[in-house]
């Protein structure tokens, strides 16, 4: 994979907030969007936009003012060598991005220093106050300050922010790679247009737990993630079918396409299903191991009632539902495991969804996460 090196420095800032962060070259700006949150340490909670020689671009909404450009598979390329990347338009983050030149073999975080400021502390003048407060233990905000910051502003770790950089740029699941190498070359499919029976074993000998039963399966449909995945994968467009013969498309080699047609599937960012798979995912990524139950609870409570279903405010029965539908979907692309009614992470629960991976760093951090814009 071919990477860039970036310097980021939040500008108007002291001491010195900087980032240097390896990223892929074929990244698209929602994509550097998702990256540069990740380095920084920004739990992604408000609007951003980026402007460089070729004008200024954002997430597409309906109040987008007629100067801005839709973001939306935009190669990060187009904003050159220098430009500037603006994060929460109330405190006005800025952010100056340079490009240094080639990166290493693999995406991360080379190097920084400084702490990211907090969450609507009020940008760079309320942020230079809250640490006045927090330094001066005779100043008349600091008890409050340091309440509110739940003792102070973390650190800056570049470890816990490499492994989270890497971890938001993503990585292909386990089991969709093993799919893609037992259909190398093209298999032909059942009149019914299904995984023949030799497909379904092949899969069955890696992931047994898969099969209801503890004998050779003969249709996908006896291991339901399969069956599931078969049918995200076609949908995702990384499998192709001709002439009834299913195969692996040509960009199944580059990891990064697949990654991002298999996060396609679940949707924009910040629409109901990638919203939803997220918040999951999450919830088994802070906990490890949770009861249905109580996972259930704690979706209910971060997704709150500004979806619609059927003409009414969802309940929490029809997130329950939806949760449901779901599960085949996340145990497909090893991000959850599900024994009974315990729940726990995949494999691949913290390389496949970016808001996921964040939510969870927040929780891990003591960040009480927003509930969504």
């Amino acid at each position: 994979m071919r990477t860039v090196r970036l310097r980021v420095r939040l500008r108007d800032v002291e001491p010195l907030v900087e980032r240097i962060v390896d990223v892929p070259a074929a990244l698209t700006l929602p994509e550097l969007h998702q990256v540069l949150q990740a380095a920084m340490g920004w739990v992604n909670v408000h609007l951003h936009a980026f402007d460089g020689p070729g004008g200024r671009y954002a997430m597409p909404d309906d109040d987008m003012p007629d100067d801005e450009l839709d973001e939306t598979g935009v190669p990060m390329r187009s904003l050159g060598d220098t430009y500037s990347y603006e994060y929460d338009y109330g405190d006005g983050w800025t952010h100056d991005v340079e490009v240094l030149g080639v990166g290493g073999e693999e995406p991360g975080c080379v190097d920084g220093r400084g702490s990211c400021p907090l969450e609507d502390c009020g940008g760079p003048p309320g942020y230079e106050r809250l640490r006045e407060a927090l330094a001066d233990p005779d100043h008349p905000d600091h008890r409050e300050t340091l309440s509110w910051t739940d003792g102070g502003v973390p650190e800056f770790d570049l470890v816990a922010t490499d492994q989270l950089v890497r971890q938001v740029i993503g990585a292909v699941p386990p089991s969709v790679r093993l799919l893609l190498e037992v259909l190398d070359g093209g298999v032909e499919l059942t009149k019914g247009g299904r995984l023949p029976r030799k497909v379904v074993r092949a899969v069955q000998e890696h992931r047994p737990e898969w099969a209801f039963w503890d004998k050779p399966a003969s249709l996908e449909e006896d291991l339901v993630p399969l069956a599931v995945l078969h049918d995200v994968l076609r949908q995702a467009k990384v499998l192709r079918i001709r002439q009834g013969v299913l195969a692996p498309i040509k960009a199944a080699s580059d990891d990064l396409e697949v990654v991002r047609r298999l996060r396609s599937w679940f949707g924009p960012d910040g629409e109901f299903l990638d919203r939803l798979a997220s918040t999951v995912v999450a919830v088994v990524l802070a906990e490890d191991t949770v009861e249905r139950g109580e996972l259930e609870r704690r979706v209910t409570e971060v997704i709150g009632d500004r979806w619609m279903i059927g003409g009414h405010p969802m309940t929490s029965a029809d997130l329950r539902y939806e949760i449901g539908r779901l599960v085949p979907v996340l145990e497909g692309l090893d991000q959850i495991v599900v024994d009974g009614e315990r729940w726990s992470a995949g494999t691949a629960a913290a390389h496949l969804l970016p808001t996921a991976v964040a939510m969870a760093a927040a929780w891990g951090e003591g960040t009480t996460q927003p509930h969504y814009r």
